[in-house]
């Protein structure tokens, strides 16, 4: 018995995600502790990667990576499975035209705003193991985590920074499938050629683009939402009240570059992690057979 579509969708997805947290996680472990750390912890992010590596050794870029793998692989797999219902629901209701950049960007939001229901709790166990001190270690690995953390503050903490998170999301990644596709479609145009066709070199430079896209949109709210899944547990003791309150403060004490902490990390990684993600989906779909897409072509005078 074959795979159904949906099936095929969640499987690449899968492939994209793992390939997304091996290539990127030494990037993100940097962005995320430049984003929490206290004013004047590091210099730069080349210096929070030395300090990284002398007191923690190699290991260290690598630490809390069982959760985003598991986590992530998880959550682009929803991400491109609702991506291609959304496009798939559109192609539908406008009588199988070729989607608007209207419709590919709430086809993008779709994908976004449902990847949060598992990207919520392991962003945030990820980012409590990424920042947590080597010796006395807070955790023993992710379940830990998990189990401390519900028996605290119960499903709420394991949720925390949940509202910023479907804000980043949501919004981020209409913008990241939109600049995908609407490349993707440019090629096929110029090209005059089919979705299978496409390089891989290809797929790699519209990813990273893509990638760009993202997180020019969202930077601020992941910072955001870093600060409120490092603040403190104990209601007695946290810093931030909520997103809005986390804003406010962070602006009050750092201006704009309180919203701009881990970002040379993040502009380094982005076209090897989310290039790298779209060619394994890419590549994963062209071997079980997938669909080719032509009804996502976006209609250039939307």
């Amino acid at each position: 018995m074959g795979l159904n579509q949906t099936q095929k969708d969640l499987i690449a997805g899968s492939a994209g995600g793992i390939t997304q947290v091996l290539v990127g996680q030494p990037f993100d472990i940097v962005k995320v502790r430049l984003q929490t750390a206290a004013p004047g912890t590091y210099k730069s992010a080349l210096d929070c990667a030395t300090k990284l590596l002398k007191n923690e050794g190699p290991l260290g870029f690598y630490k809390g990576t069982l959760t985003p793998l598991l986590g992530i692989g998880a959550c682009v797999s929803i991400q491109f499975g609702a991506l291609e219902w959304a496009k798939r629901f559109f192609s539908s209701r406008n009588g199988g035209k070729e989607l608007s950049y209207a419709e590919l960007y709430a086809s993008g939001a779709i994908a976004g705003a449902a990847n949060t229901v598992v990207a919520g709790p392991v962003e945030h166990i990820r980012i409590r193991l990424q920042t947590q001190p080597s010796n006395p270690r807070l955790y023993n690995g992710p379940l830990d985590c998990v189990r401390k953390i519900f028996a605290q503050n119960g499903l709420p903490g394991v949720f925390k920074g949940q509202v910023s998170t479907v804000c980043r999301d949501g919004f981020g990644y209409g913008f990241y499938f939109l600049a995908y596709e609407a490349l993707v479609q440019r090629h096929i145009r110029k090209n005059n050629c089919k979705r299978e066709d496409m390089s891989p070199l290809s797929s790699l430079t519209y990813g990273a683009i893509a990638g760009y896209a993202l997180w020019a949109s969202i930077y601020p709210i992941d910072v955001v939402k870093s600060k409120l899944q490092t603040d403190s547990l104990d209601p007695k003791k946290r810093e931030f009240s909520g997103m809005f309150n986390c804003f406010a403060k962070t602006w009050r004490a750092q201006g704009w570059r309180g919203f701009v902490g881990g970002l040379g990390p993040t502009l380094i990684r982005s076209p090897f992690a989310n290039g790298a993600t779209f060619v394994a989906f890419e590549l994963a779909m062209r071997v079980m057979g997938g669909d080719k897409h032509e009804h996502v072509m976006p209609d250039p005078t939307a």
